[in-house]
């Protein structure tokens, strides 16, 4: 374990996504977080990811209908001056109480489309295929597209661009004809951009009014936007909306700009939403920067192994980012798009979300993300009480006080797994996991000589008894059936903390 001349450890960082998709419109969003912060931080989140807070195209739009960057909630656009969260004010507030509780804050930027325009405007396109977008159909022709965007509320505060056609690559609407379809905008230096995903033969359209970063002006604003709002808020980090539909040299060209003028400590991960962790690698490879994505193949895993009986939970990790590139895995049970209602929802089932997080919270490997709604539920036409029979802070907790140090595994039984953390010489608590998918199990496991004698209980409560270590540093740990138990010394630093009773009534009702 080391010795205390060593560099001190550093705490586990945990991240947390502050949203679900179905928080209600009342504008409060902003207030809310900021009265729920301390105790977000008491568990161990240090980072939060803000939802994207940019004026949407109406005022229920949670901000991926973005229309305008530069306004936060600060002028009167688009049906009001707040945005679904809140002002910008508030924003701002929730942004300087995060600095003082020493929790960085994360922006979603939505950087593929505008939306709302304010005008229609004349240009030239072609029509191509839905399934093959590199694929034209018919000869060009003139359409009324929405692609006038003036900003009348903000005026030239911030930002003197307004975007016309000649900014945007596609949109997926005439106005003349009323006719929906995919049109890609002709004229000089005009078509989809080739550093983008291949799927539909190319991914650079996704929705609304594509933005087209072959534009100098385009591009020149983007990368301002991002430094400014950046040094507004003070960021330490943004996630980046739908990456692999648009421009990855532009992406990197952003990141780069945006570490030179706001430090080389900005984290950004990106959203590629995809099963193929080898694609996912081959995108990290081309991008020349500290990047991370979403570890959505291990999402599915979660999802395959929760609906499977009997399935082999020792393959939960195959086939994941975190398996093949641990440092650029950001790992999640549920987000805002796989939430029951959304367009990707993946079902994960209920007794299979406090194995799935303790996997993602209490093992060395990816920075983990927990969801809004598992935390504090989720509202809606498919409501659901917190996730984890409440327990989920009780693993976040867990995380920040006990997962570290060497790790080592006991995956001998395909339905019964178990590993433990081994601490270190000044976090020297460690933890014993253990996790059914059928019936009870049991798992002896070595936790190290230097805990032989303590007496180590499950913070969860859900397995009773007591498990004493033996001279040769082990213990026979169990967990209930189709459950997860968290084995810690009961004389352990913060086990007075468990159970947290964290108040999960976000709304005051």
């Amino acid at each position: 374990m080391g010795d205390k001349g060593q560099e001190p450890t550093e705490e586990n960082h945990t991240l947390f996504q502050a949203f679900e998709w179905n928080v209600p419109a009342d504008k409060a969003h902003w207030k809310r977080l900021a009265t729920a912060l301390p105790k977000l931080k008491a568990i161990g989140i240090d980072n939060i990811w803000l939802p994207p807070g940019c004026k949407a195209s109406s005022p229920e739009g949670n901000g991926y209908d973005v229309y305008d960057l530069y306004d936060l909630g600060e002028f009167d656009q688009k049906g009001g001056r707040a945005t679904k969260w809140g002002t910008k004010e508030e924003l701002q507030e929730l942004c300087k109480i995060a600095r003082e509780q020493g929790v960085g804050v994360y922006w979603d930027a939505v950087l593929n489309h505008k939306a709302g325009a304010d005008r229609t405007e004349r240009c030239r396109v072609i029509e191509v295929d839905q399934n093959d977008r590199t694929k034209e159909i018919g000869e060009p022709y003139e359409i009324e597209g929405w692609l006038g965007f003036d900003f009348p509320g903000r005026g030239e505060k911030y930002s003197n661009l307004k975007y016309h056609w000649e900014h945007f690559s596609g949109t997926d609407y005439n106005q003349e004809n009323e006719k929906k379809a995919i049109y890609k905008i002709l004229g000089d230096n005009k078509g989809w951009s080739n550093s983008v995903d291949g799927e539909n033969g190319n991914a650079d359209f996704l929705m609304f009014a594509d933005i087209d970063y072959s534009h100098p002006e385009v591009q020149a604003d983007v990368k301002k936007w991002g430094v400014w709002i950046t040094q507004e808020l003070g960021l330490k980090g943004f996630r980046l909306d739908a990456v692999q539909h648009f421009s990855e040299r532009f992406t990197n060209e952003w990141i780069d700009n945006l570490r030179e003028q706001c430090g080389h400590d900005i984290f950004v991960v990106g959203e590629f939403w995809s099963g193929d962790a080898q694609l996912m690698t081959d995108w990290l490879r081309d991008l020349n920067h500290a990047f991370s994505l979403y570890d959505s193949p291990l999402l599915n895993n979660f999802a395959r192994l929760s609906t499977t009986e009997d399935a082999d939970l020792r393959k939960v990790f195959d086939g994941s980012l975190v398996q093949a590139q641990p440092s650029n895995a950001v790992t999640v049970v549920m987000n805002h798009d796989t939430q029951p209602g959304q367009t990707v929802a993946t079902h994960i089932e209920g007794f299979f979300k406090p194995l799935a997080y303790s996997l993602i919270l209490l093992r060395e490997e990816g920075y983990p993300c927990p969801f809004y709604g598992d935390l504090y539920g989720m509202k809606g036409e498919n409501p659901e009480p917190a996730s984890c029979g409440g327990k989920l802070a009780d693993i976040i907790l867990a995380r920040k006080l006990y997962a570290y140090g060497d790790q080592e595994d006991y995956w001998d039984n395909p339905n019964c797994i178990g590993f433990v953390r081994r601490a270190t010489w000044d976090r020297p608590d460690g933890l014993a996991c253990i996790m059914s998918n059928t019936k009870p199990g049991e798992i002896r496991m070595a936790v190290g000589t230097e805990h032989t004698g303590e007496v180590w209980t499950d913070i969860l409560g859900w397995e009773q008894g007591e498990v004493t270590i033996d001279d040769e540093g082990f213990g026979l740990f169990k967990c209930p059936g189709i459950s997860v138990s968290i084995w810690v010394n009961k004389e352990a630093q913060g086990r007075d903390q468990f159970p947290t009773n964290f108040d999960s009534n976000i709304y005051g009702e």
